[in-house]
């Protein structure tokens, strides 16, 4: 199994090596584009803010790159966000693999943003959310994916929003499978073993 995290200025990957390590892989982090395009799973983990990543996304060609593959690939936290076409973050366009605008959270009474800790997830479906020993997952974020067609999971804090989303190839959640105990272990197991 060749599996391959991209590598780029905020990828969160050390966590995510971790939680591959305990199922028997060693990945390769990597931003070379033919290793990117040859390997069986390609994961897009991303921590920090929308307009700076997709800059130097674009500077790499990884915009181009992409939303172009072909085996799956999953976008954690802010790899969910920059699968979308735009961001109320600095007004930034994104990858466009999700046709949907990326919102910041909106206090409605005295909840804090960002949504920081655990929560739980409802209405799953597909084989990422298969068989979890627990629905609760870990979350850090300010922005938001609406439910749309492609969710896959959802998640409530303020509004409800898309926990996960999925797109033939392309999976995406908002949450951090690699700091989600058992359940986010199983859900990265579960992507691994997509297509097997």
């Amino acid at each position: 199994m060749n599996t391959v995290i991209i590598k780029y200025n905020a990828g969160n990957t050390q966590s995510v090596i971790f939680a591959l390590n305990r199922l028997g892989i060693e990945p390769e982090v990597t931003g070379d584009f033919e290793a990117i395009r040859k390997a069986d799973k390609v994961i897009f983990p991303g921590v920090g803010e929308a307009s700076s990543t997709m800059r130097y996304l674009k500077e790499l060609k990884m915009d181009q790159l992409i939303p172009e593959l072909k085996q799956p690939v999953l976008g954690i936290c802010l790899g969910q966000q920059l699968m979308c076409a735009h961001s109320e973050e600095n007004d930034t366009t994104c990858l466009g693999i999700f046709d949907q605008e990326v919102k910041r959270f909106i206090p409605e009474q005295k909840e804090k943003v960002p949504h920081m800790g655990w929560n739980e997830l409802f209405d799953t479906k597909g084989n990422l959310m298969k068989d979890l020993p627990d629905p609760n997952v870990y979350f850090v974020h300010s922005y938001y994916v609406p439910v749309n067609e492609h969710t896959s999971a959802k998640t409530n804090y303020i509004t409800p929003f898309s926990a996960a989303m999925q797109r033939d190839n392309f999976y995406a959640v908002q949450f951090h499978p690699e700091k989600s105990s058992a359940q986010g272990q199983k859900i990265i197991q579960n992507f691994i073993e997509l297509c097997d």
